[in-house]
């Protein structure tokens, strides 16, 4: 199955950029580790990340990303920590497989988008990389070309349990 294969057609236009954006470039940037190929992608003016550290408890989220460069540091660090790791299939098909947004709420030049990790990575030590989380990603269309605006990430996945 081809799982980096955009869900929304390109009449779709909003969708299918952002999807573009949050789904098949970041993880191409992301197993690179090439901030240069998303950092376009963000409104460094006025960008802001929350971490949830994966708790219900929306009192225990904190402003961890008060701007791009923060952010930067640690998906880079992320990045490199994951490329350090083996796996023992494909990490590009695994990531496309297990990550999900479909749900995007699109008003005007505003939207707020539902991106999911669910599943399981094999490594090549017989164990396996659970990935279940979810961001809420904020974005704006600014000069004709969609914006990260912010996000609250690394929420539980399903929320509530």
């Amino acid at each position: 199955m081809i799982y980096d294969k955009n869900p929304f057609p390109q009449g779709d236009a909003d969708r299918h950029a952002l999807w573009e954006m949050l789904v098949h470039r970041d993880i191409d940037a992301f197993l690179a580790q090439d901030w240069s190929m998303v950092a376009d992608d963000f409104a460094e003016d006025r960008f802001f990340g929350m971490h949830a550290h994966f708790l219900n408890d929306a009192d225990s989220w904190r402003l961890q990303f008060p701007d791009v460069a923060t952010y930067r540091d640690e998906w880079l660090r992320q990045a490199k920590e994951t490329a350090a790791t083996e796996f023992a299939e494909p990490l590009r098909d695994a990531l496309f497989r297990v990550t999900n947004m479909r749900d995007m709420d699109i008003d005007g030049d505003r939207a707020v988008l539902h991106k999911k990790f669910n599943g399981s990575v094999r490594k090549a030590d017989s164990t396996e990389d659970r990935l279940n989380w979810q961001t809420l990603y904020f974005c704006s269309k600014l000069d004709g070309r969609w914006k990260i605006t912010g996000f609250v990430g690394y929420m539980p996945h399903p929320l509530g349990r």
